[in-house]
């Protein structure tokens, strides 16, 4: 009982804390993928449920733009086993965007996010792999959307000065 407290109040003392809520500096916000995308889709849903932002269809409406630059999914060959075939790759997803506010003011300028994991391959289980593989992709998916929550919740609001130009306040 007592290693028990000793080992809360350890974490406790580390700043130790579990992931809660995003405190997004936006109460509206766009994304720029399609409606029916699996990422838009998630991405929203973590967005409403965990921050009072609300996102809107119509850009013009939003204080806030995600506009997507570029997205990736890349399977790479790792090693090659004695016969020639692929015996562990690399899956990596290279996600690109920038999140930027009425009269074009940059809040994160163009960004770019790289998630890897590594796969073994093995031609005596080719489903349970391929089965394995859509688990991984999945598991990149959340994560990405877990890092471009923590981005968007550090977004620093520039003021746009007299003469057009961006600055931080």
């Amino acid at each position: 009982m007592f290693v028990t407290f000793g080992l809360v109040g350890l974490l406790a003392a580390c700043g130790f804390q579990l992931r809660g809520d995003y405190a997004l500096p936006f109460q509206t916000m766009s994304i720029a993928l399609a409606p029916s995308s699996e990422l838009y889709a998630q991405l929203k849903r973590s967005i409403e449920a965990s921050s009072p932002t609300r996102i809107v269809d119509d850009p013009k409406d939003a204080e806030a733009n995600l506009v997507v630059l570029g997205d990736r999914n890349e399977k790479v060959i790792l090693t090659l086993n004695s016969a020639g075939r692929a015996r562990e790759y690399d899956l990596v997803r290279t996600f690109s965007f920038k999140v930027s506010g009425p009269n074009n003011t940059d809040y994160i300028s163009p960004s770019q996010i790289t998630l890897r994991r590594d796969m073994t391959f093995n031609d005596d289980l080719v489903l349970s792999k391929e089965s394995e593989e859509v688990l991984l992709w999945r598991d990149i998916q959340n994560d990405l959307i877990q890092q471009l929550l923590r981005r968007l919740a550090a977004a620093k609001l520039k003021a746009v000065s007299e003469s057009g130009d961006a600055t931080t306040p």
